[in-house]
């Protein structure tokens, strides 16, 4: 996932992807400079945070220092739709991420203190304490369960794309990327799966694939369609969107799930009332109009919870 401001340039070609299967009423997006190949979309404006109420038993899971104070730290990752990135005028944070966390913190009672930070940044910075809570479609694994907590809200995981001329079809099977560079961002879990397994290809007496990362989103995209990349690994909801606003690309289909979670140093207290918070949100039906605003129905879970075990 791409990083800070320089990813608003970015959010200005990929913004065109918004709600190709989403439903919200928006303003026509026009075409960005250099974007010539970008559908013309309408933008999800659609407020679905505003009418959230107080949920007061969740509230009162808070710790009483939080309750006092009514406000708390977030650290929020932007990239690409439809989890968080910038709108047009590159300064405006819109996305699936930023609407979850606002609800919640409406239905908490809660301030947020929002920050934008690096993706790679946010977990060690939980963990230092320099935030309370992080955003950034955060998988949750059981390496990162060891010194992170995790409160799920959504499902997404891992996927493929390449260009319209390339040979694959659909990964299953990680031993389909030998001998091919991979391109994907620093710092995510699709760079420790393919760092974790880079023996398949020995195992197969194949030449190994080359892993290629970036903390552009922008870059990494252009390295694929100028041919320094075979294949994208990301998120499969990201996938999507980009994809399918730009030509000569192809979503390969999804190759493994994960819960995504906010994110939390290990141990913290605050965990209770954002599980209840969520679960708050699914029967009030907000957690429904969001996932459908954004396009990302498929994403919805059963229940919230509390660092669950991966997904295998």
């Amino acid at each position: 996932m791409p990083r800070t401001r320089h990813t608003a340039a970015f959010a200005l070609i990929t913004v065109a992807a918004l709600t190709l299967t989403a439903c919200g009423s928006g303003d026509p997006a026009a075409a960005p400079a250099g974007a010539g190949n970008a559908q013309k979309v309408k933008i999800p404006t659609t407020d679905v945070v505003s009418a959230v109420r107080k949920d007061e038993a969740a509230a009162r899971l808070l710790p009483a220092e939080v309750r006092a104070s009514g406000t708390l730290d977030l650290a929020t990752s932007v990239g690409t739709p439809p989890g968080a990135f910038y709108r047009e005028d590159g300064r405006t944070l819109a996305g699936a991420d930023v609407d979850f966390a606002d609800a919640v913190a409406r239905a908490l009672g809660l301030k947020l203190n929002r920050e934008v930070a690096s993706f790679d940044a946010i977990l060690p910075a939980l963990g230092s304490g320099k935030y309370d809570v992080g955003t950034g479609n955060f998988g949750v694994t059981d390496e990162r369960r060891k010194t992170i907590d995790f409160v799920t809200y959504i499902n997404d995981g891992q996927g493929f794309a390449v260009r319209d001329d390339s040979d694959l079809k659909k990964v299953t099977a990680l031993a389909q990327l030998c001998g091919l560079t991979v391109a994907t961002n620093a710092g995510t879990t699709f760079e420790a799966t393919l760092e974790a397994n880079k023996s398949v290809c020995a195992d197969a007496g194949e030449k190994a694939y080359d892993v290629k990362t970036y903390t552009d989103q922008g870059a990494l995209w252009i390295s694929l369609r100028q041919g320094r990349s075979d294949v994208v690994m990301s998120t499969i909801n990201g996938l999507r969107y980009a994809v399918a606003q730009q030509e000569g690309l192809r979503f390969l289909g999804e190759f493994k799930r994960l819960d995504v979670g906010f994110a939390f140093k290990k141990g913290t207290p605050l965990a209770p009332a954002f599980r209840a918070a969520v679960n708050g949100l699914k029967k009030d039906g907000t957690y429904d109009r969001i996932l459908k605003k954004w396009g990302t129905d498929e994403s919805a879970i059963d229940e919230s919870r509390i660092s669950p075990p991966e997904i295998r």
